[in-house]
């Protein structure tokens, strides 16, 4: 695979990776869609979903990675490093572009948030529909949370890496996709699942850019958490399947 082939795939796959993330976010927290609070599992399995549309049309090109947590996890099993840029740039364009996509396809939800002087009702906040926020602030128990959670995320890909046939089926991103719905369900309550640092991160700058009103904060202090948390789990990831397996 060229530089090009990776930074065009993983730029396309993310943003689709994000269109559908974000996407199901404000289907279901946003008062004027039709998925108004359908719930969490609805979220899990479209995050799932997210990942596997990005991640067969990433495939051909880059391999589709889609997050810096799978790349660094990878290049710390193999020790192959040159090509960990080229991956984490792709990434975070694409998860970029897809936040913003789906701002517009949500265009009209978010320009109808705004309070409803006649019923007392507040604008629904917007951030959790782009970046992870915590339920209980806690930095130190966020960081273990989103640690953990992407050591399950990683580990496993990296042993699907070795069972011979999954490749060639051309299952491994459906079970990746599955195995992202549990994480979301088992593990994601405590701090939402960033388990990949271009998901939070992208979309968090765009929240901080576009127009939406009565957006609110960005929340910049603690933005550091779902990216150092996954960081750390991809890297702990690598160095226990170098080790084991």
């Amino acid at each position: 695979m060229s530089n090009a082939d990776i930074l065009v795939g993983e730029t396309i796959g993310t943003a689709i990776l994000i269109l559908f993330g974000v996407g199901v976010c404000a289907a279901v927290t946003l008062k004027h869609s039709k998925a108004h609070a359908s719930g969490w599992i609805v979220i899990a399995f479209g995050w799932g979903f997210a990942v596997l549309a990005g991640a067969y049309t990433a495939a051909p090109l880059s391999g589709g990675h889609l997050n810096p947590a799978v790349t660094i996890g990878v290049a710390v099993d193999t020790g192959e490093w040159g090509e960990v840029w080229v991956y984490l740039l792709g990434q975070t364009i694409g998860a970029m572009l897809g936040a913003v996509l789906a701002y517009l396809v949500y265009f009209a939800q978010f320009q109808a948030n705004v309070r409803n002087e006649d019923t007392a009702d507040e604008p629904t906040p917007t951030l959790g529909i782009f970046s992870t926020v915590p339920e209980i602030r806690h930095p130190v128990a966020n960081l273990v949370t989103e640690i953990i959670a992407t050591v399950a995320l990683v580990l496993p890909i990296l042993a699907f890496g070795l069972t011979e046939g999954l490749g060639e089926s051309g299952t491994l991103a459906l079970i990746v996709a599955l195995l992202v719905v549990g994480i979301g369900l088992s593990l994601g309550g405590p701090t939402g699942y960033a388990v990949n640092p271009a998901r939070d991160l992208g979309p968090r700058i765009v929240h901080s850019l576009l127009p939406i009103p009565n957006k609110g904060t960005s929340d910049w202090g603690y933005a550091w958490v779902p990216v150092a948390g996954p960081l750390i789990g991809g890297a702990l990831a690598g160095l226990v399947h170098n080790a084991a397996f």
